[in-house]
């Protein structure tokens, strides 16, 4: 296991505080994925979209990212369609592309 970072654990002291902080919720997801924290990260991710599906555009992109990076396409085709679907839905036509174009390069 990998120490944390100081800024992780001020954004877990952080979210203890608050733990329902979307924006916490996101900003930690991210500081796992960036700390190769890979499964928890994608945890935090999809644990984000079931409590807020509509509101969380950036994780499904971040999810289908993750899943790429790592060479597991079918999960990232999975998330930025479904991602692509909700920006679309939400009127975020700048996220709904640059999911389209992630797709679109995926073999």
């Amino acid at each position: 296991m990998t120490e944390k970072s100081a800024k992780r654990l001020a954004l877990e002291a952080s979210l203890a505080e608050d733990p329902r902080d979307s924006f916490l919720r996101y900003g930690l997801a991210m500081q796992c994925l960036r700390e190769r924290a890979t499964d928890e990260g994608r945890d935090r991710l999809k644990a984000l979209i079931a409590d807020h599906p509509e509101e969380s555009i950036a994780a499904y992109q971040q999810l289908g990212q993750s899943f790429a990076e790592t060479d597991e396409l079918e999960h990232a085709r999975y998330w930025l369609e479904l991602g692509i679907q909700k920006a679309r839905k939400a009127g975020e036509s700048h996220a709904a592309s640059e999911m389209q174009g992630l797709l679109e390069t995926l073999v």
